[in-house]
């Protein structure tokens, strides 16, 4: 018998995997996809890693899955824009064995800095797209995919969002079914993707979707919930428990697959239908398609664009209801850098040498926003090293003696080091920043190949940027502790003003790596406070300014990094040991 389990999405989606006896998974962390793999690599039937990026980890499960096993690759919705090169391939080659991308947006801007729609994506790309609703369906959607892959020779994506992958659901499990590893054989025609090749597999691309369109109208995963038929909605993913929350007695026509869509099925249920409602978030991707059709529905003309829906969306917009908010206001709580984070030390550093930092992809993003204030970009990851070269082509190497490229270890290692390779080669002059604390800070301290481990924490050499970017012969390559401000700030003006390609290594790790230990404290002796301000200029939340100008430490949140001591000239502050 199955048993039950309270699980999040993304751990439902590790575990159908698991159940549809996937042997290799690849990804790199990213939020709201980052679970998926944390929890699949407890299932030891189950190779998986953390790549480099998105590219590599989907070339990874390609390659599984041309070998004849079931293989599925995992990343947020931009991480599909760098896999997007051997998706758009792999949809004309094909599969051996099953082939799925888990791809996570979004909406809401949670932890991204876009909110684009996937299904766009598996449009263009020719791909099918299945979209669960919670956590039951997310398990049974990835079992399901396995199987669409295989039936039809294509890569499927499994498309969540933050919402659904972050919620919990009562999920029923069953045993893995072991698959037998399909056979390889050499067959060029298929699997080797130049000009002549390609324009074969690209009719066989066309048939299969229309076969899948056609098939989409009887496939158990599509389903229509017949209700009052004065009113209907098409909809899909989490939006489909908004309208079941809110309009429990609407028609719904429910879809699993979201691309390509069933166009009898959507015209059969809006021909049963009074009025018709798309409740979709993000793009009005099913809405334009049922308007191609020639049928009256509303859709974005009621709801947003933007941002996530909810229930409360549906009552306002549809039932005229004020939704009364209860409770106290809360304060704004923006996102900060942790006391101790070798970033603030960083970015003191630069904002006290008026530096402009061109930024990336990471914790060391909030650099851009008060009381730092220094980093003036950030576009995608590993852009802040390519946009940096990018200025001073532009403008010449004079106009770039005042910025730097900040760039963290694991972001390095995932685009950065083509961008440093370009910089070499083209003789750039620019000042590059890696700021090394040993993880993959912002979704959750994940190991990469600097770190030393692996995702299941098997200890492995860590390659060495050090050595890395000596490699490329940059010359001027430079090691720093990010906490040593008089020597970080030394180094700083020294490499800014030279008129060569350098790199500095800012190294401390992360404050709140597991295992960290702090030997330190800092104490405020108030009676040497001057209430000059400076250590406050940081904005390290462990720092309180009291009603009389003096301050105060938070020993809670105090991680004894030593930042204020040494911007304190009275002795107001003293480091001691714990």
């Amino acid at each position: 018998m199955a048993n039950s389990e309270i699980m999040l999405g993304n751990a439902a989606i590790a575990r159908g995997a698991w159940e549809a006896g996937v042997k290799v998974s690849a990804a790199y962390p990213g939020t709201p996809s980052t679970e998926i793999s944390e929890n699949i690599v407890k299932y030891p039937e189950v190779y998986a890693e953390w790549s480099p990026n998105e590219k590599v980890a989907a070339e990874v499960a390609i390659g599984a899955s041309m070998s004849g096993v079931r293989a599925m690759v995992s990343m947020k919705h931009v991480g599909l824009n760098v896999a997007s090169d051997p998706l758009y391939s792999v949809s004309y080659i094909g599969v051996n064995g099953g082939l799925v991308f888990c791809v996570a947006d979004d909406p809401g801007l949670y932890s991204s800095q876009n909110e684009q729609d996937t299904r766009l994506i598996g449009r263009s790309a020719h791909v099918p797209v299945l979209e669960p609703s919670d956590s039951q369906e997310a398990l049974d959607f990835m079992k399901e995919a396995f199987e669409l892959s295989e039936k039809y020779d294509t890569p499927v994506i499994l498309r969540t969002t933050t919402r659904l992958g972050h919620s919990q659901g009562k999920v029923l499990l069953n045993e893995r079914k072991e698959i037998p590893d399909r056979p390889y054989e050499r067959n060029m025609a298929k699997n080797v993707m130049m000009p002549g090749p390609a324009k074969g597999r690209h009719i066989v691309v066309e048939k299969r979707e229309k076969q899948l369109a056609k098939d989409a109208c009887t496939l158990s995963v599509n389903r229509v919930e017949k209700g009052d038929a004065k009113l209907g909605f098409i909809t899909s993913g989490i939006a489909y428990q908004y309208v079941k929350e809110v309009f429990p007695e609407a028609s719904v026509l429910k879809l699993g697959l979201v691309y390509p869509l069933p166009e009898k099925l959507i015209r059969d249920f809006a021909d049963s239908v009074e009025r018709l409602i798309i409740f979709e978030e993000l793009e009005p991707f099913i809405e334009d398609y049922v308007k191609s059709l020639g049928i009256r529905c509303e859709g974005k003309d009621i709801f947003t664009l933007q941002g996530e829906y909810s229930a409360n969306m549906l009552r306002e917009r549809l039932k005229g209801e004020t939704i009364i908010k209860t409770g106290r206001d809360v304060p704004a709580r923006p996102p900060i850098l942790c006391p101790g984070c070798p970033h603030r030390s960083t970015f003191h550093v630069l904002k006290k040498l008026k530096i402009h930092a061109s930024g990336d992809i990471g914790c060391y993003t909030l650099g851009a926003v008060s009381p730092l204030d220094v980093v003036d970009t950030t576009v995608c990851m590993g852009a802040s090293i390519s946009m940096l070269h990018g200025m001073e082509k532009a403008k010449g190497s004079d106009f770039i003696r005042d910025w730097v490229a900040v760039i963290g270890d694991s972001t390095f290692m995932h685009t950065g080091i083509n961008s440093l390779e370009d910089l070499a080669y083209n003789r750039s002059t620019a000042t590059v920043m890696i700021l090394d604390n040993s993880t993959t800070g912002m979704t959750g301290h994940q190991d990469h190949a600097a770190t030393g481990k692996t995702l299941d924490g098997t200890e492995v050499p860590a390659i060495s940027i050090y050595k890395l970017c000596k490699a490329m012969n940059i010359e001027h390559v430079v090691e720093v502790d990010a906490f040593d401000t008089a020597e970080l700030e030394r180094v700083v003006k020294e490499e800014t003003a030279r008129k060569e390609l350098s790199v500095i290594i800012v190294c401390a790790p992360c404050a709140l790596l597991k295992g960290q230990k702090f030997p330190y404290k800092v104490r405020a002796l108030s009676d040497k406070c001057k209430k000059c301000g400076m250590c406050l200029k940081p904005g390290c939340p462990a720092i309180k300014k009291n009603e009389d100008g003096t301050v105060t430490v938070d020993d809670t949140l105090c991680n004894g990094c030593g930042l204020c001591t040494q911007l304190c000239n009275f002795g107001a502050l003293e480091r001691y040991e714990i």
